[in-house]
């Protein structure tokens, strides 16, 4: 790079600098901030970098070349010239028809994968009619109550076409033995089926909260997953570990790094603990990240991730396949950022957010509709998200070579700062047993909700400006908007499509079913093999995951019950 002379005379002429230009416009014009961060409890802002700022930088072991450790510049050598990013709008309607009806048309607009949102009763095991998805069936996503239904989501739709992702933690189990049971049934080869389940539980005691069974039976699960897809579904990812819904809830870029990570190191260790060897699985794993509106810190932060990540399985797991070392990620725009008063500004957010996805090398993407902060996203709110990806990808440039801020003195600077940030929290991870430890103790949870309360403390002292909201308000005057809206009656035919299910099926054959899955559970019997089965028999997803309530028990926020 810069050798010691070099750096010492640009040491010399910034300080000339600072002197005789830096020092009069302060005097006379100040600055807008006393201190700028990248966000709240984020990386402090220089106002200038030079090459000092990254004398210590070594390009073969920091940043080497895309396709090679460590990875920083991306995992593919060719990046985005050989194939795009995958294009993967988020969309899951109130009934299984009218998702039909959405895969369908995004497809045809030219999305290039699904992506599949599942209504709150799914997300928690529990059937369409069970008195607790009473006023939420279909509200948030599909409800999917039985093998049915994903026959339905899917009418048309050949799975050896298609990469899938479910957004799917707790009962992911279940859900990913109906895609693979759809699969048999249209002929599919295993080894053929494509897509991601998320499956990332730890992160919901971390943010979401929509698990059920206690932390080391939902590890149980998430490693029989590895194992059974290892043999039977290669090229489908076993768990999208998620930064996503961390950083929602109120981490910052460097924290959304580091517990992201440190969940992944959790996963690692159970699964080696239960006996897998790491290169037979690692491969499978993704990661899952949000893409937040200061794009160099993003851009930064999705480097760095990459570079830890390849240190973390060769130096601590002796992982050797180099995809073992590849952290492939998909990213979402952040929905947080959304605001509902000035709508239209949210179109600008997200195809920022979108643009950092993409200088930062993101394997795959979903931008969100500008009215999410209301309601689902309509049709013409999800084609201007998908246009605004596809304008991205044929018309910005910022496809069509790799890693192109790679090399910038204050991206490289701020790229090392997230790592070593990243890696102290970690440590501390460590210190404290491990994320499930630091989880049980509410350390993590705390953390979060420290930043998340600083940052609105911003927001209302209009110390952070928030375009629309605290600064540059107009008066609005309320009007019709076409929003999408789940009704009673959509609950009611989805609950009549459940009992019609109930009356066609083998209830003896069912039973039967059901029993093989609680003996599995009991035992150390992989449990993908009779989820299968039990799908296949159009057993439902409430039905089952009572079976492993009742095996397992369901957490609390305090332990089993």
């Amino acid at each position: 790079m810069f050798d010691s002379d070099d750096l010492e005379e640009i040491r010399s002429k910034k300080a000339e600098w600072e002197s005789e230009q830096v020092d009069p416009t302060l005097d006379r014009f100040g600055e807008r901030e006393e201190q700028f961060r990248t966000d709240t409890g984020g990386q402090p802002v220089d106002r200038l970098y030079t090459p000092d700022d990254v004398a210590d930088l070594d390009y073969d072991d920091d940043l080497g070349f895309p396709g090679e450790e460590p990875y920083t510049r991306g995992v593919y050598p060719t990046g985005y010239r050989g194939r795009l990013w995958t294009m993967r709008q988020y969309a899951g309607m109130g009934t299984a028809e009218e998702t039909n009806e959405r895969f369908r048309y995004l497809l045809d607009q030219g999305q290039t994968g699904l992506s599949m949102a599942f209504d709150l009763p799914t997300q928690m095991g529990y059937d369409s009619d069970d008195p607790m998805a009473s006023g939420e069936v279909g509200k948030s996503g599909v409800a999917i109550d039985s093998l049915r239904d994903f026959e339905t989501v899917f009418d048309g739709i050949t799975l050896s076409d298609v990469s899938t992702s479910m957004t799917i933690n707790a009962p992911a189990s279940v859900l990913l033995a109906m895609y693979i049971a759809l699969g048999d049934k249209q002929g599919v080869d295993r080894e053929e089926l494509r897509g991601t389940i998320q499956n990332d539980v730890l992160k919901e005691y971390i943010a979401r909260n929509t698990y059920i069974y206690p932390p080391e039976q939902s590890m149980r699960i998430i490693t029989d997953v590895f194992e059974f897809c290892a043999a039977e579904t290669p090229k489908f990812n076993t768990i999208s570990i998620s930064g996503y819904h961390v950083r929602e809830a109120g981490a910052t870029a460097a924290q959304e790094i580091a517990f992201t990570l440190a969940n992944g190191i959790e996963y690692v260790e159970a699964a080696i603990d239960a006996g897998l060897d790491v290169d037979e699985f690692a491969p499978q794993l993704s990661f899952f990240f949000a893409s937040y509106n200061n794009i160099l810190e993003e851009v930064s932060k999705f480097r760095a991730a990459r570079r830890m990540w390849a240190k973390i399985m060769a130096e601590r797991f002796d992982a050797e396949d180099p995809k073992s070392k590849q952290l492939k990620f998909h990213t979402q725009t952040a929905g947080s950022t959304l605001t509902a008063q000035q709508i239209e500004n949210n179109v600008v957010r997200v195809a920022y957010q979108a643009l950092a996805a993409v200088l930062g090398g993101t394997q795959s993407l979903h931008t969100n509709g500008k009215d999410e902060a209301l309601a689902l996203p309509t049709e013409e709110s999800v084609r201007t998200a998908l246009r605004t990806q596809q304008i991205l990808a044929h018309e910005s440039g910022a496809a069509d070579t790799i890693d192109p801020l790679g090399g910038s003195y204050y991206v490289e600077s701020l790229t090392d700062d997230l790592e070593s940030e990243a890696f102290d929290i970690i440590d501390e991870v460590d210190d404290r047993g491990g994320m499930l430890r630091a989880i049980d103790q509410q350390w993590v949870q705390r953390q979060i909700q420290d930043v998340a309360y600083d940052r609105q403390q911003e927001v209302e002292s209009g110390d952070r400006i928030i375009v629309g909201v605290n600064e540059f308000e107009i008066e609005e005057e309320d009007q019709a908007m076409d929003l999408e809206e789940v009704t009673e009656e959509d609950e009611r035919r989805q609950v009549e499509r459940l009992e019609s299910v109930r009356e066609e099926r083998d209830d003896e054959l069912v039973e039967e079913r059901l029993a093989a899955v609680r003996d599995a559970a009991a035992s150390d019997q992989n449990l993908m093999p009779p989820l299968i089965e039990a799908v296949k028999a159009y057993a439902t997803v409430g039905e089952i995951c009572n079976v492993l309530r009742d095996e397992f028990g369901e957490y609390k926020g305090g332990g089993a019950v």
